[in-house]
């Protein structure tokens, strides 16, 4: 047992928590790590997050805002900021990854994009977020640039060829920042929605939040970097999406009634989240030792050749 983990079992034990067992509960891209604790009679979810290197006031934050706006959220049971721990209910194991296909996926991403409505309409407000800014998306950009280009394929770039990728930047940073803003979950995808009985969908990982283009969480559940669709159905889930976030005032008819207009902001919003997602699959292999993310990089390169060759 490590010191951390024996630190863990204290705190529980110290609040009254009898734990059986401690069992790993899903995997994390960052510092983070989620522990399943069998208590008995119930389960719940301990997430550890050394101070050090991660903060659990955002989370902590975020995770009230989002459950009063209705949405399903973990609801903090216990925290202790200083020592990075927080007990949390625990909302499964069913990831929507494991239960998407053919059959499951009409009702799996309506009640997501529903989920997502109500986010957009009921969630925490500019006021209360971080701005998605052009600082923002010019530096996860940048991660394409530094750990894929130069890192990963150990590419030199000529002076034309920076210059060029600067350009893109600009054109993609330009696209998000002409979008209705609202507030953005900034990881709406398939690992971290949960399959649940009543209120589906769970949703986590929600503490890097931010305010900013109303396509961004779109783009990030329909063209996912873990499960790809067919690009038609995916334009006509964008389209449903569309039309809801008219009727619900996420966007102004009068205004944003072109479906042309929506469907290139959607597009070019998912290539600089793609930019950055192969940056960042790059940086986990080599400053973090987690090589198995390099395996998604294909599929999410091949949304960006996609849009580039339709064009």
């Amino acid at each position: 047992m490590t010191n951390r983990t024996e630190q863990m079992f204290q705190w529980l034990t110290s609040h009254g928590y009898p734990v059986r067992d401690l069992q790993p509960a899903s995997s994390d891209a960052s510092f983070r790590r989620y522990l399943r604790a069998d208590l008995g009679e119930t389960t719940r979810i301990v997430m550890d997050a050394p101070p050090e290197n991660e903060d659990c006031r955002p989370f902590v934050d975020i995770a009230r805002a989002l459950f009063d706006a209705g949405l399903h959220v973990p609801q903090i049971i216990e925290e202790d900021l200083e020592q990075g721990f927080l007990l949390l209910d625990d909302l499964g194991d069913r990831q929507y990854l494991d239960e998407l296909n053919g059959e499951t996926v009409e009702r799996l991403y309506g009640d997501a994009i529903g989920a997502l409505v109500t986010l957009q309409v009921c969630g925490p407000q500019d006021h209360e977020l971080p701005p998605y800014d052009e600082a923002l998306l010019m530096q996860e950009m940048e991660l394409f640039r530094e750990w894929f280009l130069l890192r990963h394929l150990a590419l030199s770039l000529d002076e034309d060829t920076s210059r060029m990728l600067d350009q893109v930047f600009r054109l993609l940073a330009d696209n998000a920042l002409q979008q209705p803003r609202v507030c953005v979950h900034r990881d709406y995808h398939s690992r971290n929605l949960m399959v649940t009985e009543q209120h589906n969908p769970g949703i986590l990982d929600f503490q890097d939040a931010v305010f900013g283009p109303v396509t961004y969480d779109l783009v990030s559940l329909l063209r996912d970097c873990y499960i790809a669709w067919p690009r038609e159905q995916v334009e006509d889930w964008a389209l449903g999406f569309h039309e809801l976030a008219m009727q619900s005032g996420i966007l102004n008819r009068e205004l944003h009634d072109d479906e042309k207009q929506f469907l290139r902001w959607f597009d070019l919003m998912g290539v600089q989240r793609h930019l950055k997602a192969i940056g960042i699959f790059a940086r986990l292999n080599h400053r973090d030792g987690k090589p198995s993310y390099l395996r998604d990089i294909p599929r999410t390169m091949s949304y960006v050749c996609l849009l580039y060759t339709s064009d």
